[in-house]
């Protein structure tokens, strides 16, 4: 089996007292006129450890400071050719943060987040999700039920691996 080029990143299950998730909206440009909501977070740099590049990229994309290591609860992995620009696919670990609701602002300029597809900032309920009936799409593709399962069963002891 040839062996595959994937993205490793870090995302954050952004959680407030409401239980509620912060989503980025990123209007992906191929096709066009693709929009899709998934947790903040990003690539791991050279040299950096999956937590601060967390923590980077929180900073940069909703203000948000994260001080104590989050727990690991989710593992993604999807190869699919187109799905990470230069890659064949990608690698998504996602860790739980709790905060106090708050109105996300990262130290990314509106143009540079528009460089990195991000077009606007929501706090979802699951059920929302669960119900939404437009066009957008969520990643992954069955958040509402990985998020409301996270929710009433608390921190698995290792990560949940997800699909697509």
């Amino acid at each position: 089996m040839p062996s595959v080029n994937l993205r490793h990143s870090v995302r954050a299950i952004i959680l407030n007292e409401d239980e509620r998730i912060l989503l980025c909206r990123f209007a992906i440009p191929e096709p066009a006129g693709t929009v899709v909501w998934a947790a903040p977070g990003g690539g791991i740099e050279p040299g950096e450890t999956p937590l601060a590049a967390l923590s980077r990229e929180l900073r940069e994309e909703v203000g948000l400071a994260v001080t104590t290591d989050p727990p690991h609860v989710w593992h993604q992995e999807v190869v699919a050719p187109g799905y990470a620009e230069g890659y064949d696919g990608v690698i998504n670990d996602y860790f739980l943060v709790r905060t106090a609701a708050f109105k996300p602002r990262g130290t990314l300029s509106d143009d540079q987040l528009a460089a990195e597809n991000i077009s606007g900032l929501k706090w979802w309920h699951p059920r929302e999700i669960a119900s939404y009936a437009g066009a957008d799409l969520f990643s992954p593709r069955d958040l509402a039920s990985s998020l409301t399962a996270l929710i009433n069963a608390g921190a698995p002891s290792g990560p949940v691996r997800l699909g697509l």
